[in-house]
């Protein structure tokens, strides 16, 4: 390790199979604490090139227990995290919106390290027990049309790095790495990035998928659609520029789209959305990544189309079924008006 960080020290980057060799180790414990800090914080202070993402993406996936579902035709929706924007779940929510409107889903999550409430702490919150038998995974499937896959549970290299990224407390590499390396290897994925520099990053290395895809970032800082400005959207199709008004959705303001400061208040906000008691903004947010995700995983269908089926599993009814075949009902927490 000595001798990676004087090489990383020098200004110098990393080639794809050393990237993929020292995670190997790292994940391996061939190396202390301290000096997988030290690597770490080396990517907090510049930019991760494609070669090092790609190598770290590559060792990530040949070490993940792999989850057999493909019959499923389950698509991913995850974002990167560490945006700093401290914005309610709404890629879990917009998760059980798509599965209540048809689309089968493989939720990749895990617990937050650079937020209160990532979505592993609202879904244990609920009562939800993590598993990685794949009986239980696939009847998820069966009854939900959705599926949580808990990343600890299938990356369990990553014990060796989880204490200290949660030392750390901010974003590191692995966070963007989280929507990459999902253990069921979808075909269909929607994926939120930090910065437009990662998105391009995704871009290219999402070339070599072989199914639908589509990376969104917002430009005013966002991985996700947040309605408080143009975000973009590249996917296999191409990048367009789009704004809420180009999308049929309101302009809306950082504020009301805050989550809360405990997993309990997420987890109230979660719930109140979830039983269509969510305010027009709140509402309008996850409708509209819920959107983008249908319209990935089915291009034809077009915005338009995909914005009113969102709105019909959530007003409807559809996605609340979801979490309540997911969540068993007698420990999912209701919260009164």
């Amino acid at each position: 390790m000595k001798d990676i960080l004087n090489h990383l020290i020098e200004h110098r980057s990393l080639s794809k199979d050393q990237a993929k060799e020292v995670l190997k180790k790292i994940t391996s414990g061939s190396y202390n604490s301290s000096q997988i800090a030290a690597f770490l914080t080396v990517y907090l202070m510049r930019s991760i090139t494609v070669e090092e993402l790609g190598g770290f993406r590559e060792a990530m996936l040949e070490l993940c227990i792999p989850v057999e579902i493909s019959e499923y035709d389950a698509m991913d929706l995850c974002g990167t995290g560490g945006d700093g924007k401290d914005t309610f779940n709404i890629s879990t929510l917009a998760s059980f919106i798509v599965a209540g409107a048809g689309q089968n889903v493989a939720k990749h999550g895990n617990t937050g390290v650079s937020s209160i409430c990532g979505s592993s702490n609202l879904l244990a919150h609920f009562g939800y027990e993590f598993t990685n038998d794949i009986g239980k995974i696939r009847k998820s499937l069966d009854e939900a049309g959705i599926c949580f896959l808990h990343a600890p549970l299938f990356h369990p290299a990553m014990k060796n790095v989880g204490s200290i990224r949660k030392e750390l407390g901010v974003k590191t590499f692995f966070n963007m790495l989280g929507p990459m390396v999902n253990p069921s290897f979808p075909k269909k994925q929607l994926v939120g990035v930090f910065s437009l520099e990662l998105a391009r990053l995704y871009a290219y290395l999402y070339q070599e998928h072989d199914g639908n895809f589509s990376i969104l970032h917002a430009l005013d800082g966002y991985d996700e659609i947040s309605l408080t400005g143009d975000f973009k959207m590249i996917s296999n199709s191409g990048e367009k520029l789009l704004s809420p008004e180009s999308i049929g959705l309101p302009k809306i303001s950082p504020d009301s789209i805050l989550g809360g400061e405990t997993v309990e208040e997420s987890a109230r906000i979660f719930d109140n959305i979830l039983k269509g008691k969510g305010t027009v903004p709140q509402n309008s947010v996850v409708l509209a990544n819920a959107a983008a995700a249908l319209v990935t995983a089915d291009p034809e269908l077009g915005f338009e189309s995909a914005l009113e089926k969102a709105k019909d599993s959530l007003y409807g009814g559809s996605a609340l079924k979801v979490f309540n075949a997911l969540v068993n009902p007698k420990t999912t927490v209701s919260f009164s008006n």
